[in-house]
């Protein structure tokens, strides 16, 4: 019995090897180098075994590969990394219509259901063709530059709520040690939860608030929550059958709730806010649209509208924050920076008289967007970009034919793109200057793109650089930031999980200015 049992399990691991390495051959097929993959980890072994940060693992798959075309797995999935910038803009600007949808988490048919288990994957980051083009139609116009306008009213209150707050009690002449990622990840959940949501947050008083329980809820990936993202892709029919939500079931409702609550009170007391539920409301006709808005003429059902708050709350809070936390690390870093953005500050301010900053004004703010630029560059809130093919097409790389086909999956990786020396000269300095006036010309745009490229770029990230903007410029005008006790100089990035994040947090010191 004991060896039958054991003939049974060494054939079940004979079938499972099997299964699991069933494409391993695709790219030697084709004649493209790739890496060496693992059975049922692929490429990324190192990553879900808690060996190697995200960010680091790229870098290291990028300079693995030699020519324009590099082959990983994404566990058994085949991918397609492109090396080359000009290959990427032929993928992203002029085929596009070959690469329009990210590639899908639901087989064949792309479409996730519609129940709050799968809000997420009912959102404009996951829609596909046709679907997607009139969503991206309706929410569009929120974030034009006058939409955006509007919107800073309601955030500039938020940030400069955030930075009086740290001044409510007399400051110790050392100065204030700040965890500034939890710091940040208030001050955003406060910021979404006016310009999004239309409530009135203060995380900052009421610390345990059920708006930012829940936000935190959705946005902590602890190991074991990136170990189930990761395999959602290859398992979903499973997790769907066990009924296993990827998200917080709870939080998941509670902001579906709060989007479909807040617009039948608004519609019933004629409450007009320059928010995102007000354009969804007038997406679905509750209210009248304005002349500028798209009309798709889709009739967009509860889930739908609901999915678009939750990402919008999902991607602003957790990735708004990551670039206010490194743009803080780097400024506590390196001194003449700013020191240099300072003077820029004390100007306006002093043109302001002291007065809250104006859109205006933090537009205009020219060496501000540079050292934004530049955490951006070092420390983008998307590691990479990825595109499934949708119709066959072949391009000429290196004298070779290559063959992308309908299904397959290319990896443009902006973070290894953003550290290569042949585009960046040093990369791993931190230099502003990099994106002067005199410089900025000089950079490839499909070497550098934080938020994305082409018409799936990211749709709010105006909003998130001017949330920062404002937060960066009432923290920098009332403190100097300098090194605590606790910080880590320099980043020692945690390897465990998917988020980029050092071990020891982000910690600075703000001694307030004389």
């Amino acid at each position: 019995m004991l060896l039958e049992l054991l003939a049974l399990f060494v054939v079940a691991l004979l079938l499972v090897y099997r299964w699991s390495t069933a494409s391993f051959n695709f790219f030697k097929q084709r004649g493209i180098p790739y890496n060496k993959p693992y059975p049922l980890v692929g490429s990324k072994g190192k990553i879900i075994f808690g060996k190697q940060s995200n960010f680091n693992l790229i870098i290291d798959l990028y300079n693995e590969g030699k020519g324009k075309v590099f082959g990983i797995f994404e566990q058994m999935s085949p991918v397609l990394m492109i090396r080359d910038p000009e290959l990427i803009k032929q993928i992203t600007v002029k085929d596009f219509d070959h690469f329009v949808n990210h590639p899908s988490f639901f087989g064949a048919d792309g479409e996730a259901p519609h129940d709050i288990d799968h809000l997420f994957f009912s959102s404009l980051f996951t829609m596909r063709d046709a679907r997607w083009r009139d969503m991206r139609s309706t929410l569009s116009p929120a974030f034009t530059g006058s939409k955006m306008r509007r919107m800073f009213e309601l955030m500039n209150v938020v940030a400069k709520e955030a930075v009086d707050y740290l001044k409510r009690d007399p400051l110790p002449e050392t100065g204030l040690e700040l965890d500034m990622k939890d710091y940040s990840m208030r001050f955003t959940n406060d910021a979404i939860a006016s310009t999004a949501f239309g409530l009135e947050v203060n995380s900052f008083k009421e610390r345990e608030n059920t708006f930012y329980i829940m936000g935190k809820n959705l946005t902590t990936f602890t190991f074991l929550q990136g170990l189930k993202f990761v395999f959602f892709r290859t398992a979903h029919s499973l997790f769907r059958l066990l009924k296993l939500p990827l998200f917080d079931r709870l939080s998941s409702k509670y902001l579906m709730d709060i989007v479909l609550d807040t617009m039948t009170y608004r519609k019933e007391h004629n409450i007009v806010r320059p928010d995102m539920i007000h354009l969804l409301m007038e997406s679905r006709g509750i209210v009248p649209a304005e002349k500028s808005t798209t009309n798709t003429n889709r009739d967009w059902d509860d889930f739908e509208l609901a999915a678009q708050c939750f990402v919008f709350f999902f991607a602003g809070l957790e990735m708004s924050s990551k670039l206010m936390c490194f743009a803080g690390q780097e400024l506590m870093e390196n001194v003449d920076v700013q020191q240099k953005l300072y003077a820029e500050i004390a100007e306006v301010d002093s043109q302001l008289d002291g007065g809250q900053v104006t859109y205006e004004a933090l537009m205009g703010m020219k060496y501000l967007d540079q050292v934004i630029s530049e955490v951006l560059r070092k420390w983008p809130p998307s590691l990479s970009v990825d595109r499934e093919c949708n119709k066959d097409i072949t391009y000429e790389v290196d004298g070779q034919a290559i063959e992308i086909k309908k299904g397959d999956c290319v990896f443009l990786p902006n973070c290894a793109l953003q550290y290569d020396a042949k585009y960046f000269e040093n990369p791993s300095k931190f230099d502003p200057e990099r994106f002067s006036d005199e410089n900025k010309h000089k950079i490839n745009p499909f070497t550098y793109f934080p938020f994305g490229l082409g018409k799936r770029n990211c749709i709010g990230s105006r909003y998130a650089l001017l949330k920062a903007k404002a937060l960066i410029y009432y923290m920098l005008r009332d403190f100097r930031i300098e090194p605590a006790a606790k910080s880590s100089i320099p980043l020692d990035l945690m390897s465990a999980g998917l988020q980029v994040k050092p071990k020891d947090g982000f910690w600075i010191q703000l001694v307030a200015r004389a």
